[in-house]
């Protein structure tokens, strides 16, 4: 006879501890800009590519879209965000910081994501750049018609 198959209980994965900091990570795409967003307890600190914020989003508009999740919830100076961005422009890569800090929030915070999704944090935007089409100059463009 074989032995029963002793059951393995299955723990909840946690999230990952860096230099004894618990992070949560969220990730946020808008146009070709990709963000890896994470976010742990501390004192208000905001950086983008190991670069301060408001150095980083030189603009007022992106460095407020960046920070947007955080006033929603009104915790901006509780929480350190890291974010690693690339592709695209700044406004592309402001609006997927913004995305990536509102998953995580949502991750952290799961009875406030409604207040994130009402105020449009966690909505995809799916506008992106045409393809150019063949016979065409671009993606709508035609040549100069000649007439004679």
């Amino acid at each position: 006879m074989s032995d029963p198959v002793p059951e393995v209980k299955q723990e909840k994965p946690t999230a990952p501890v860096v230099k004894g900091r618990q992070y949560t990570w969220g990730t946020g795409r808008r146009k070709t800009s990709v963000a890896r967003v994470r976010i742990a307890e501390g004192s208000g600190l905001f950086k983008v590519n190991k670069c301060e914020v408001d150095h980083y989003f030189s603009e007022p508009q992106d460095r407020n879209i960046v920070q947007a999740p955080l006033e929603v919830l009104g915790i901006k100076a509780q929480y350190d965000v890291f974010a690693n961005v690339d592709g695209g422009g700044h406004t592309g890569q402001a609006g997927a910081v913004r995305m990536g800090l509102a998953r995580a929030l949502a991750k952290l915070f799961p009875d406030k994501a409604s207040n994130l999704r009402d105020a449009g944090h966690l909505t995809r935007d799916s506008r992106m750049k045409e393809r150019k089409k063949y016979g065409r100059r671009g993606a709508r463009r035609s040549f100069q018609f000649s007439k004679r």
